[in-house]
């Protein structure tokens, strides 16, 4: 056990050292930084399987120390500086940092960008991504939210128009509000509760603990409505919304998404938000927990508002657009409002039990279908913009005919997204329906739909193209991204041959299609995980998994 408690430091340490070899040996070879990358990434992904079979094989909960003065609870247990906490649900997450993370520098490697600074960021991203999901301080949460914000702002800025650069500026401008409200909503925490630990935090602000005169004292009252802790749930959620691109906080991540290079898109899409949405789901469930909800009944119902508006408004503005990185770029804004949506069901008075453990399956089970899905949608648009430049809704008439794979998985990824069963998609909505049922909050239910109905829409009117429509030459956005080589910006007309977009690229398109119909039958596998999350949320515990 003593060598598992120190891969939750590992899975950090690796790829932010890592990040700084390819840097290094520009001097010697320009070319080098992807063998780099690959082989910590591959390192990553191992450590990470052997951290899920340890965590996995008895709901583990394994923490390492990294400093700070011990101090004894009240539960017989002790107090750190700084914690970096592995359990069934940020292994979960973990796990898919790691695999998508791998899997995404293949693409790149024919894809590009191929540059040695490139691999640099994407490391540090990647080290930033593994930190988010792992700390378990507040502080520290961070701390690893800029270092993640600061490798995207760099990696989006790596796009070869001068678009790019204002995108990252935007985002730059937009993330920094977002971290300065999420901090202040801590320190609103810290001047109340003198602690910034998640389950120390959770103890006191629920007073079975406080803290004083350097050491732990005996119970005292629950904090929950006191105007500092309301105050530091608004800045948290308005923080970390800015980061998940909830609306009307998501004006930065459209331009990022369309002006960063594919392979950059592909990964943040897949991966950046996420990680914000994680750490709000998991500071709302196990920091908060339902009992803050249930004594602020008015704060309940704002989160549900903010986050079924975010649902809405994205999947309508998804709808409208042309460009189709932009269309998937404001179909996760309504993806991740609908996540958001779930936790929010989790934590309303409403709920009881039944609707919180539906809930909570639905909020983490979508999260990483999203990730999945959305990495291949991103990866099949990147595909067709190599071979045919084709980067608008109009410009992919007839491609079915040239790329089968492609637009086959586009198909199967785009039924998840609108929730059709067999595909992962239709498991984590129909478990948000069924919290949303047993808690009787109707307005939910029908959002959900509306949700599924605006996203067939948007589907469709691709799928159209690409079965039903024959052209012989595909409308490209010249203005968007005017094309480098005639011969690749539309089809071919001897035949309808076009540039071949590699095998990596095309294996990450057609594995996250099958990876997201696998998914889809494995329910009852992916539930039982989230089991001692649940349970956590159930008892009002701040520790998921049996201590290690």
């Amino acid at each position: 056990m003593t060598d598992l408690a120190t891969l939750p430091a590992l899975l950090v340490v690796l790829p932010i050292l890592a990040a700084a070899l390819p840097i290094a040996a520009t001097i010697i070879n320009r070319r080098v930084g992807w063998s780099v990358a690959a082989l910590a990434l591959a390192v990553e992904a191992g450590l990470t399987a052997w951290l899920a079979s340890g965590v996995y094989a008895d709901g583990q909960r394994i923490v390492h120390r990294l400093g700070g003065t011990e101090l004894a609870r009240p539960d017989g247990g002790y107090a750190v500086g700084i914690e970096l906490v592995a359990d069934p649900l940020s292994t979960l997450v973990a796990g898919t940092i790691a695999t998508v993370s791998l899997v995404v520098l293949a693409y790149a490697r024919q894809a590009g960008p191929r540059g040695n600074g490139f691999y640099a960021g994407y490391l540090l991203l990647t080290g930033g991504l593994m930190g988010v999901v792992l700390t378990g301080d507040l502080f520290n949460l961070f701390v690893f939210l800029e270092i993640t914000g600061i490798a995207t702002y760099a990696l989006v800025a790596t796009g070869d128009r001068p678009q790019a650069a204002v995108a990252a500026l935007k985002y730059l401008l937009i993330g920094t509000v977002g971290a300065s409200m999420y901090l202040l909503g801590v320190g609103y925490l810290y001047v109340r509760t003198g602690t910034l630990n998640m389950v120390d935090l959770a103890r006191v602000l629920a007073g079975t603990a406080t803290w004083g005169e350097g050491t732990w004292l005996a119970e005292a009252g629950a904090l929950y409505a006191e105007p500092l802790v309301i105050a530091s749930v608004a800045f948290i959620t308005a923080g970390l919304g800015v980061k998940a691109a909830l609306f009307p906080l998501h004006v930065w991540q459209p331009d990022a998404y369309q002006e960063a290079p594919d392979t950059v898109t592909i990964y943040i899409s897949a991966l950046v938000s996420t990680a914000a949405a994680y750490a709000l789901l998991r500071i709302f469930l196990i920091v908060f927990t339902p009992a803050f909800f249930a004594e602020t009944p008015v704060a309940a119902n704002a989160f549900l508002v903010f986050s079924v508006t975010s649902v809405v408004a994205g999947s309508l503005l998804a709808a409208a657009q042309r460009n189709v990185k932009r269309l998937f770029a404001y179909s996760s804004v309504a993806h991740f409002g609908l996540i958001l949506t779930a936790v929010g069901v989790a934590v309303h008075p409403a709920a009881g039990p039944t609707a919180t453990r539906f809930a909570i399956y639905g909020a983490v089970i979508h999260l990483v279908a999203h990730a999945i899905m959305k990495a291949g949608l991103f990866a099949a648009a990147g595909s067709f913009a190599a071979g045919v430049g084709a980067r608008t809704v109009a410009s992919y008439a007839g491609l079915a005919r040239v790329r089968p794979v492609i637009a086959g998985s586009i198909a199967v990824l785009g039924f998840g997204l609108v929730g059709v069963p067999p595909v992962i998609g239709f498991l984590g909505k129909w478990y948000i329906a069924l919290g949303a049922i047993s808690a009787g909050l109707w307005p939910v239910i029908a959002v959900v739909l509306a949700s599924t109905l605006l996203s067939l829409l948007y589907v469709a009117r691709i799928l159209e193209k690409l079965y039903f429509d024959r052209a012989e030459t595909p409308e490209v956005d010249q203005k968007d991204h005017p094309a480098t080589d005639p011969t690749d910006s539309a089809v071919a007309a001897d035949g309808g041959r076009t540039a071949l977009p590699s095998l990596g690229m095309v294996a990450l398109v057609a594995g996250a299609a099958l990876l997201a119909v696998a998914s889809g039958f494995a329910g009852a596998e992916v539930t039982t995980a989230i089991d001692p999350l649940v349970e956590a949320v159930l008892a009002g515990s701040p520790e998921v998994g049996t201590n290690a």
